[in-house]
């Protein structure tokens, strides 16, 4: 019984550091997530399918790999889309979670590429072109991994609420 709590306690703990990472990054915020959710699944105080772990796992390894062969960061060594792709990330996953929880992923996809269109008409955003390729790999290095945090972080909160 005492496990449960301490997997509880383990799971909350990562889940919160998952959020900080998203806006401060020191290293990817997806590891912590997904450990988050797995440490919430074996304390037993949500329920989540094998399909939706694995499903999870899948897509932080290929996060984990995209962040480890793209580039260290932005040109000028700015990190301020962090706060423009993660609060949009955060409410667009929040607003699915409103509308219908299936529409959790849907609502952060639509959320981090808002974040990326309001970032690139910023003056530090000015070199993301929106129809240029470094867009498109700015929205693969930095919208992608911001959208599987977010989601797996919605999904175990929509875990606690149906659970």
């Amino acid at each position: 019984m005492t496990l449960y709590y301490i997997l509880f306690v383990v799971g909350i703990i990562a889940m919160v550091l998952a959020l900080v990472l998203l806006f401060w990054p020191r290293f990817s915020a997806v590891l912590p997530a997904y450990v988050g959710m797995l440490c919430l699944h074996l304390s037993t105080f949500i329920y989540l399918r094998n399909f939706a772990l694995i499903f999870w796992a899948v897509a932080t390894v290929i996060v984990l790999m995209i962040k480890h062969l793209s580039p260290p960061g932005e040109p000028d060594g700015n990190k301020a889309s962090n706060l423009y792709v993660g609060l949009s990330t955060v409410a667009g996953a929040m607003l699915g979670i409103v509308i219908n929880p299936s529409l959790i992923v849907l609502g952060a996809i639509i959320g981090s590429l808002i974040g990326v269109m309001a970032y690139s008409r910023t003056p530090r955003g000015k070199w993301i072109n929106p129809p240029s390729s470094a867009f498109f790999q700015y929205v693969g290095t930095k919208c992608l991994p911001a959208v599987v945090t977010v989601s797996i972080i919605g999904i175990t909160v929509e875990g606690f609420i149906y659970y």
